[in-house]
């Protein structure tokens, strides 16, 4: 007997024998006297043993056996698991292997087999976040990131488009490097999948911002638009520049995610190129990334539905129609410019076959 039993004990006998009042007696064991009436009768009846609860010493009916221990061990090991955080590995087990397991129980299980996970847990900055929008396809952040995805050591961009109420993936393409095609590429994926958002918010890189704005700014003159950014005008996105990668936190965000599941995911189902990759992306892993993460928005959504009525290269090639040369090289407004080729500027945003690079 432990030494709070034994002291349980020793007051209870003393109430059994009239030395102490019920209300002694739970005061001095910090029990309701109801309690004390019914550990008093129970070591009447049993003596001291029951005081000692019935499920000490009892394996729970919902613990995890040594068969199913070792067998969460053996997975974990393998090397396609090497990389995976316990948290990921915690739903890749019940969705892969059809094992259910609490959080808290996995991590007692790996910590004592001495696997720690790959993704460290940050000492938390304290910082002041942005409130989301309250209606989903209000404002669609939009950013691309290099990283070594099929862990071959080569470096691959993928584009993504989240949105800001809700943190839904409505779009992501991989491509060699960030370009107006990847871009493009997540911007169909949203408008075919979700609609037309009201505002686009995304960094100053030359694909969304004339590197001549400020200038014209300075000259009281109205800055050039960008390919993409003719593109959405079209649409009636409006595109608003971040000047900080803080600014634009939930894509930003994303990427710590992406950059932690995305390697195991394609490790798991062997996907080792650019064009297996976005077929993945785009028909079951966006899907799966919002079921897990999204959230829901506190109000209706303002995604304008496309109707597919607009003409598509109209839309795609607008402002390089006023001349062209030969060469393929369009002017406007005294500006030359060489715009991509027509099947590929509108087929990249509104094509519904699925593209790869």
């Amino acid at each position: 007997m432990s030494r709070k039993h034994l002291k349980q004990a020793h007051v209870l006998r003393k109430y059994n024998e009239g030395l102490l009042s019920r209300k002694a007696a739970a005061l001095d064991l910090g029990l309701s006297e109801r309690q004390i009436t019914r550990l008093s009768k129970g070591m009447k009846e049993e003596g001291e043993t029951a005081l000692i609860h019935k499920n000490i010493g009892r394996k729970p009916i919902h613990a995890i056996s040594e068969e199913t221990k070792a067998q969460i061990l053996a997975i974990r090991r393998e090397d396609q698991y090497f990389k995976c955080n316990h948290q990921h590995f915690q739903e890749l087990l019940e969705r892969e292997h059809k094992i259910k397991i609490s959080y808290s129980a996995l991590y007692e299980l790996l910590k004592d087999a001495g696997i720690e996970s790959p993704k460290k847990r940050r000492k938390p900055v304290k910082h002041r976040r942005r409130k989301r929008k309250a209606r989903s396809g209000e404002l669609l952040q939009l950013d691309a990131t290099p990283f070594d995805w099929f862990g071959g050591g080569s470096r691959q961009a993928l584009h993504a488009s989240i949105d800001d109420a809700t943190g839904e993936l409505t779009g992501l393409y991989i491509i060699e490097n960030e370009c107006l095609q990847g871009y493009l590429s997540v911007m169909r994926q949203t408008i075919l999948g979700f609609g037309v958002p009201l505002s686009a918010y995304s960094d100053k890189h030359t694909i969304f911002r004339s590197p001549l704005t400020e200038k014209k700014a300075e000259l009281g003159e109205d800055p050039n638009l960008t390919q993409f950014g003719r593109a959405l005008d079209e649409l009636g996105i409006s595109l608003i520049h971040a000047h900080s990668p803080q600014a634009k936190g939930r894509v930003e965000r994303l990427w710590e995610t992406l950059q932690s599941r995305l390697p195991v995911e394609f490790n798991l189902r062997e996907i080792t190129t650019i064009e297996e990759a976005n077929r993945f992306l785009a028909n079951e892993y966006i899907e799966m990334f919002n079921r897990r993460f999204a959230v829901a928005a506190e109000a209706e959504s303002v995604f304008i539905p496309y109707t597919h009525n607009e003409n598509i290269d109209d839309t795609s090639r607008k402002g390089w129609t006023d001349s062209s040369q030969p060469s393929g090289v369009g002017s406007r407004e005294k500006n030359s410019f060489s715009p991509l080729p027509k099947s590929e500027a509108s087929a990249v945003l509104y094509s519904t076959t699925p593209l790869t690079s």
